[in-house]
């Protein structure tokens, strides 16, 4: 089943990145969109990638697909504020990086007949906002999506298919799981990568900003991941707690035994646990996820998701 109106509920770089990818692929659809700020909504209607509505009820009157866009926190409030506008029988999805807390937000907001099918598009950069946006970025990246017990086999279908048009590879994952997944992928290498260049900062008042001209390869990445949007983080780890503190005790515990491991100086046992975490990498080149190819000034950055 191909949808003939997909309406997108927050216009930053996920959004766009949609509509820029169905445009790619080919689909005649209709595109309508909203975005809470009025700057936001008349960058996305210069870029003319949807048609920009002043209302969330007017993007999505008439819409068989409506997918929500925003940061998690918001999810929950706009499902209520647009669902007397959907139509029945509709496909309501969103594209967080959490799932349980939204499903808890947004499912039992919606009207029966509406199927509320969670999606996550692991992909994304460090930037934001309607220009943000290109066709190719979910191009060989995973979609996963998270559907309720009692989905409607051929709504799941359509959504799966809907998806994998856009270039992305698309699984299925229990919520729980997907969330303790990402906590490790993506949530934690974050918020280390936040506390990485905070410390930074406080030691470049001292040194003169040497911090950030000497960058090398390792702090520049650091930096290439903090730069994300504050507000989609934010709520990512307030509604991810539990999960993130879990994978946060466990890299506590992990890097309490490096310290005692470098302060006695003990070779062997840094030489086999970087041996073991190399693999990781070359395990992610093999998946076809990143490129082995020497990277001094990535062209086109990954954070975000």
């Amino acid at each position: 089943m191909a949808y003939r109106h997909v309406a997108l509920i927050g216009l930053g770089l996920i959004a766009s990145s949609i509509a820029h990818a169905m445009r790619r692929a080919g689909m005649e659809a209709r595109i309508t969109g909203y975005a809470r700020t009025e700057a936001t909504r008349a960058e996305a209607a210069r870029l003319r990638f949807a048609e920009v509505m002043p209302t969330a009820a007017e993007a999505v009157a008439g819409a068989d697909l409506v997918i929500l866009c925003t940061p998690v926190g918001a999810m929950g409030p706009i499902a209520a504020e647009i669902a007397p506008h959907l139509a029945r029988g509709i496909t309501v999805s969103d594209v967080g990086s959490v799932k349980r807390e939204v499903i808890e937000a947004v499912a039992g907001r919606l009207p029966a007949d509406v199927a509320f099918i969670p999606a996550h598009p692991v992909a994304g950069t460090e930037h934001s906002g309607p220009g943000a946006g290109f066709a190719s970025l979910f191009d060989n990246r995973w979609c996963l999506l998270t559907p309720p017990p009692g989905t409607d086999p051929a709504k799941l279908a359509a959504l799966r298919a809907f998806w994998e048009a856009l270039g992305a590879r698309v699984d299925e994952m229990d919520p729980d799981h997907h969330d303790l997944v990402l906590a490790v992928t993506s949530h934690v290498p974050h918020l280390i990568a936040y506390t990485v260049v905070g410390v930074a900062d406080d030691l470049s008042r001292v040194t003169a900003s040497e911090v950030v001209n000497y960058s090398a390869a390792g702090f520049r990445d650091f930096t290439r991941i903090a730069a994300s949007d504050p507000t989609m983080w934010r709520d990512v780890f307030l509604s991810n707690k539990d999960a993130t503190l879990e994978i946060l005790g466990r890299f506590t515990e992990e890097l309490f035994a490096l310290q005692r491991a470098i302060r006695l100086g003990d070779g062997p046992h840094l030489h086999a646990y970087f041996t073991r975490t190399r693999e990781i990498r070359r395990g992610i080149i093999e998946a076809g996820q990143d490129t082995p190819a020497p990277d001094f000034g990535r062209a086109g950055g990954a954070a975000g998701e």
